[in-house]
């Protein structure tokens, strides 16, 4: 990989490194107004001002030095530039399970270039399990990079070509699949796949992690490590998203791909199975079924419909909302609107008419509920039955966001408006149930 020898710096102070051959990773000492500071002269980001020279002291910290007329450097040493070295690779046994791992990017498909600080897919075979050498005494592994992009950056195109690349994958023999993912969009990707192959025989599993390969605390080989074991041993079939359970290393959760949501930004167990249960646990390096209400593996041919509607809107109901927002989508075409409501899944009576517009123009409109547990109910109370005689669909107990990715899905399958209500309230993959179970948040 070849790196910028002084990466993000520009201007005056560009030209004042370039002078002194100075290169990122050298030691450098500098001197501003009589102020000595010494460190590893450090790259920086590109969008960040010109003015600023990044070092790392010795005490690993990194301080920023502005340029002023009073500064000088030099050069007084050259740091020892880690690399990534690959570990010898362990040998494969042809007669385990077959796993394929399949990299769209996210954290756990990287790791750190020391020298710049930033990350890189490494989910070629060989950088795989040379990382995770245990992974080949669970199974017979194959890797390889499918998409590299940020999680945010995932669209219903991706989607798409991941569903085609797991009906490649059981094709030629899987016996499970894992997918590496971001983790910010990971819960819409899982219920995307969930709608756009059915019938699958095998299991496939997202994972992803939520501290990256150079901290303590990284919990990337401890997820892939459980979900290569579902991949090629749990009895059920169907999309489930691997991580952990709690802080510590000693129990992974797998959640059913429909019912998941994250619900922190930076927690190892950042993934809640909303109004259901997970479906299994791996722990003591077993898999323990928790929830026997599953799909079992099996010889089904898989089914693929991996056709979905870009011009649908996730809205979020607020106070002082303003419906505006509504015929502004109506207005540009798009086909389908999922509200987030309140509580039983209400929207302010000034929405009235412009719901009344969308129904005329045979927008497809859904409700679900802000709360995270529990269901929309249109019925008990004036305002649901005003909304749905106005065309809008209540989802049960189904998530905002499984309820947008499945809306999409929906409107991919037909131009038909009344299939794809019908479709919209069919439960297709587990995306809701008729009762909701007692949960709370542990």
């Amino acid at each position: 990989m070849s790196v910028d020898p002084l990466s993000g710096y520009r201007g005056k102070l560009l030209e004042l490194l370039n002078s002194t051959n100075l290169q990122i990773g050298d030691v450098v000492r500098i001197n501003v107004n009589n102020v000595i500071y010494e460190g590893v002269l450090m790259p920086r980001v590109e969008s960040a001002d010109d003015w600023h020279i990044v070092i790392k002291q010795k005490s690993g910290y990194n301080i920023g030095i502005a340029y002023t007329d009073n500064f000088s450097i030099e050069k007084i040493g050259e740091a020892i530039k880690p690399e990534f070295r690959a570990s010898p690779l362990p040998k494969g046994n042809s007669m385990l399970p077959r796993v394929n791992i399949v990299s769209t990017g996210g954290t756990i498909a990287s790791r750190v270039d020391y020298v710049t600080g930033g990350v890189f897919a490494a989910m070629s075979s060989k950088d795989l399990l040379s990382i995770v050498p245990e992974l080949v005494e669970i199974a017979n592994i194959d890797a390889s990079i499918l998409y590299n992009v940020f999680s945010e950056n995932i669209n219903s195109d991706h989607w798409s070509g991941i569903a085609n690349e797991v009906i490649n994958k059981i094709n030629e023999g899987a016996d499970g699949i894992v997918i590496t993912h971001g983790t910010d969009t990971m819960g819409y990707s899982t219920a995307a796949l969930s709608f756009a192959i059915q019938n699958l025989p095998i299991p496939i599993i997202f994972v992803g992690s939520q501290r990256s390969s150079d901290r303590p605390s990284a919990d990337s080989a401890t997820n892939l490590v459980a979900a290569v074991k579902a991949a090629a041993y749990a009895p059920f079939s169907g999309v489930f998203l691997c991580m952990h359970e709690g802080t510590s290393d000693d129990k992974i959760i797998f959640h059913p791909g429909t019912k998941v949501r994250k619900c922190h930004t930076s927690t190892r167990y950042a993934f809640q199975t909303i109004n259901d249960s997970p479906i299994a646990r791996y722990i003591n390096s077993e898999l323990e079924i928790i929830n026997k209400n599953f799909r079992k593996r099996s010889n089904s041919e898989p089914i693929l419909k991996n056709k979905f509607e870009k011009k649908v809107a996730l809205v979020k109901f607020y106070p002082g909302f303003n419906p505006l927002i509504i015929d502004n989508l109506i207005d540009a075409g798009f086909k389908g609107i999922i509200l987030e409501g309140t509580g039983l899944g209400h929207v302010s009576e000034k929405c009235y008419d412009s719901l009344k517009t969308a129904q005329k123009n045979d927008v497809l409109i859904g409700m679900t509920s802000q709360c995270l547990w529990g269901r929309v109910n249109m019925n008990v109370y004036s305002m649901g039955r005003e909304l749905t005689s106005r065309g809008v669909i209540p989802l049960e107990d189904m998530l905002p966001e499984t309820a947008y990715v499945k809306m999409m899905w929906c409107l991919g399958q037909t131009n038909d408006i009344h299939e794809a209500r019908n479709l919209l309230s069919t439960n297709i993959a587990g995306e809701f149930n008729y009762r909701s179970i007692y949960q709370r948040l542990i």
